[in-house]
């Protein structure tokens, strides 16, 4: 199953950059043999600065037909990391070609945008900066690829 990370605008180089670099190449290696990867970044920007309905839009159009839609959102489901990785199995087992994590700008993603979605998962209560929801998306489908390997990396 294909993965893609949707995400309103541009991340220029620098350390977010790097860590997501580091983790999509280690979700990509371990991936692999689970029928899982491989990860792929899209960016969508507005540059009409036509806000959430345009940038729902865009993100839209960035998502494969037929992909499993996963909406990343305060509001949304907290997981524990193995069941995020159960999550991922469980579409995978189903056969979805893809999924795709779709991350709003600054002000989030438009509410019908967000009501379509297969999914709504929060990386809890706090609001993230949509740079940082970037890494720690990326560091979780890395450490669910991990748990559902049998690897070291997660530790209960």
């Amino acid at each position: 199953m294909r993965v893609h990370i949707v995400a309103v605008g541009r991340l220029r180089a620098g350390p977010e950059r790097d860590l997501i670099d580091t983790y999509v190449t280690r979700f990509d290696r371990t991936g692999r043999a689970l029928g899982l990867g491989p990860l792929t970044i899209h960016e969508v920007e507005d540059k009409k600065g036509g806000g959430m309905i345009a940038e729902a839009a865009l993100l839209s159009r960035a998502v494969p037909d037929g992909a499993v839609r996963v909406a990343l959102d305060e509001r949304g489901r907290v997981q524990t990391s193995p069941e995020f990785g159960d999550s991922l199995a469980g579409w995978r087992d189903q056969g979805r070609g893809d999924v795709a994590f779709l991350i709003g700008g600054a002000d989030g993603l438009d509410p019908d945008l967000r009501v379509s979605c297969d999914a709504t998962l929060s990386f809890g209560k706090m609001v993230w900066p949509h740079m940082l929801a970037r890494a720690m998306l990326s560091e979780q489908l890395y450490r669910a690829a991990t748990i559902l390997a049998g690897g070291p990396y997660h530790r209960v």
